[in-house]
């Protein structure tokens, strides 16, 4: 079975028409067709049957394409292997970060690593975990440092620090003038993240589950690290990572109630089905490194702030 039959293959299935997949593959509707017969010759079977002016891929057809697809992927792992192999510890690590963790933890690793590895390059993704999970899982990412994620035999996570979500405001916002309660929060406007995120769904069930209405949202970001400047400059109330604070962002006081801080387990999660260059091999272990530092910095913090 050739495998440039297979990619075109691909491609008629993802067009559902041979005429646009000639125009995108710049090749003529007869090669496309010949490819096609030679692979329903091979398997004994077709592998499209008439929608309309259209084609659809029959059962056949989808248990090839998710094979082609397979085979497409090992294909590029094959040759990133050998060329980094070939290259020694020059290479390229596909990285899909967290805005908490890119800010706080990454500018560190990087600077070993590139002190280490001078000739590496990292494309970096910096977004939710839901959007960095689903670039892994398609194969367009090769590491992803976000919340951990239960095993499973697609993903291997490994826990590499633990993080706090914590109600935050300006030091001078008017609701530290008595003492809080969950409910003096809804007394407030606040700036969120959307509903489809992790933490504010976290933060909605919070209220949910004491029978009170969720937060009255005024700014909903796209970009999160504007959040942490809109409640410096204002009285919205926000949600955010206690790292902020560690760092020392003398513009921000955390809001302390039991019931909205939320515990995060920070890991970093790769495919088990995929190669790991030696480049990203040696990012995870600098991770591990980082992460004991962070273990060690975070108890002298926490004695140095406690009540």
């Amino acid at each position: 079975m050739d495998f440039r039959d297979l990619k075109y293959f691909t491609v008629i299935a993802e067009e559902g028409h041979v005429g646009r997949a000639a125009e995108r593959l710049y090749k003529t509707q007869p090669a496309l067709t010949k490819c096609i017969d030679r692979l329903e010759e091979q398997l004994g079977a077709p592998l499209f049957e008439r929608l309309g002016r259209g084609i659809r891929l029959t059962a056949v057809g989808e248990a090839l394409l998710n094979r082609a697809r397979q085979i497409s992927l090992m294909m590029d792992e094959t040759a990133r292997e050998i060329g980094d192999y070939a290259h020694g510890r020059e290479g390229n690590i596909r990285l899909g970060c967290v805005p908490t963790l890119a800010e706080h933890v990454l500018p560190g690793v990087c600077q070993q690593l590139l002190g280490e590895a001078q000739k590496v390059t990292i494309d970096l993704k910096v977004s939710m975990n839901d959007a960095l999970l689903a670039g892994l899982k398609a194969g367009e990412l090769d590491i992803v440092l976000g919340p951990m994620i239960q095993d499973d035999e697609l993903f291997h996570t490994e826990e590499i620090m633990q993080d706090q979500m914590v109600v935050m405001a300006s030091p001078q916002h008017p609701i530290f003038d008595k003492k809080i309660r969950l409910r003096h929060l809804l007394d407030y406007q606040w700036v969120l993240p959307a509903q489809s995120v992790l933490s504010r769904q976290w933060l909605d069930n919070v209220f949910d589950r004491h029978h009170l209405p969720r937060p009255k949202v005024q700014i909903t970001p796209t970009v999160l690290n504007m959040i942490l400047p809109l409640i410096e400059r204002s009285n919205l109330l926000g949600f955010a990572s206690k790292l902020n604070l560690s760092e020392g962002r003398g513009h921000l006081r955390e809001v302390v109630l039991k019931e909205t801080t939320m515990l995060r387990r920070m890991g970093l999660t790769y495919r088990r089905d995929m190669y790991l260059s030696p480049a990203a091999q040696r990012l995870i272990r600098i991770l591990h490194e980082a992460s004991l530092q962070h273990w060690d910095a975070d108890k002298s913090w926490n004695a140095s702030h406690a009540y």
